[in-house]
């Protein structure tokens, strides 16, 4: 038996040897950081549902820079983020233990300390932006740049982003060495466009990530297995890429317990059963890491309405969910906004509105 570890690693935001789909936008940031100031790829949005890959790509990102000498700060958002950006960027130890240079005496003491008033959120546009010149100043003398991402950019405050928008902007006027790639649920995009203050944000580089095409899923399965020591035929692969639907959390938890089913046997040949139960372990971890949570803190009326929804394959009006709801279409409407509001369904083309948590239809129709 091979002494591979398992090649798959579906835990959330753990950068995973498959990115399938994901090489041009990958290309596009390296290119931007290669390219110099101006570049496109040098301010970046990445949005999609949950468990599209948002994060690994942030995970990616920061690895490219590093590989350049960059230096890099990773945000998640969430109140506070501003002040902790400026923490971060004037943190003169860490950042010269990043470059692997010997502090002078110009640069003594790790941090600067910062009264209540440099970082209220009136004087915050001002300081994080000086934060961000003194920061950059310092790589400028070592040829080295700045990437910073912030991921669940959804979920931050309208304040923190004007701030994080305003010191940006004025680094690139100037011609500085910085990149920032922002990543979120897809309602972070409109949100930000719409926002006449962040208008800026309109010229960054807007990547979608979508569903991977069951070909390819397939074809990259079939690698990963192969060169971990593993045989598994094509019917298998075939029957193992239709279960992922294209979705990329689903494709690393059915390509890790197809495999560890396998490994478990002491097998180096994947059998018809190991696919069969790998299939139904990555269901049952997809419906505890996805679909449960998404559910968790939603109100009788507003799983009603889901519910509802799930007895069509196939997106819906709101005219139909409010009928098999036995409601009016006002009634609805009410719990159509409040989905919309969290993300857990979204508009079609057509106007009519469809999940947009993956396997959560069906989820659904298992649990009814």
């Amino acid at each position: 038996m091979r002494a591979t570890a398992n090649p798959f690693k579906p835990t959330a935001g753990g950068e995973p040897p498959l990115l399938i789909g994901r090489s041009k936008i990958i290309r596009d940031f390296e290119k931007g950081l290669d390219n110099g100031v101006g570049a496109p790829g040098r301010i970046m949005l990445i949005t999609g549902p949950r468990g599209t890959g948002k994060t690994v790509l942030l995970t990616v990102f920061g690895d490219k820079a590093r590989d350049r000498k960059w230096d890099v700060i990773e945000e998640t958002a969430s109140e506070g983020l501003c002040e902790r950006l400026v923490n971060e960027l004037r943190n003169k130890d860490r950042l010269l233990d990043r470059l692997s240079i010997r502090p002078s005496i110009s640069l003594s003491g790790a941090s600067i300390s910062l009264g209540e008033a440099e970082l209220s959120p009136k004087r915050m546009p001002e300081t994080l932006r000086n934060a961000m010149s003194e920061r950059l100043d310092l790589l400028g003398k070592h040829h080295a740049g700045l990437l910073i991402s912030i991921d669940e950019t959804q979920a931050a405050q309208r304040s923190d982003l004007i701030a994080l928008a305003t010191a940006i902007q004025h680094q690139i006027r100037e011609r500085r060495d910085i990149a920032i790639v922002f990543a979120g649920l897809p309602q972070m995009v409109s949100d930000l466009f719409n926002d006449d203050v962040i208008t800026f944000l309109r010229r960054a580089k807007t990547n979608v990530l979508t569903d991977i095409p069951i070909a390819d899923v397939q074809d990259a399965l079939g690698r990963t297995f192969r060169t971990s020591g593993m045989t598994i035929s094509e019917d298998q692969l075939h029957t193992a890429a239709q279960a992922t639907e294209g979705y990329p959390y689903m494709i690393q938890l059915v390509g890790y317990h197809i495999w560890d089913v396998a490994d478990m046997r002491d097998s180096d040949i994947v059998s018809d059963r190991d696919v069969h139960d790998g299939l139904a372990e990555a269901r049952i971890d997809l419906d505890n890491a996805v679909c449960i949570p998404e559910l968790h803190g939603l109100s009788r009326n507003d799983r009603a309405y889901l519910e509802a929804m799930a007895q069509s394959d196939t997106p819906s009006a709101t005219s139909d969910i409010a009928r098999r709801m036995g409601k009016t279409n006002n009634y609805a409407a009410t719990y159509r906004k409040r989905l919309l509001d969290a993300y857990v369904i979204k508009e079609t083309e057509r106007g009519e509105v469809d999940f947009a948590v993956p396997f959560l239809r069906e989820y659904l129709q298992r649990q009814r």
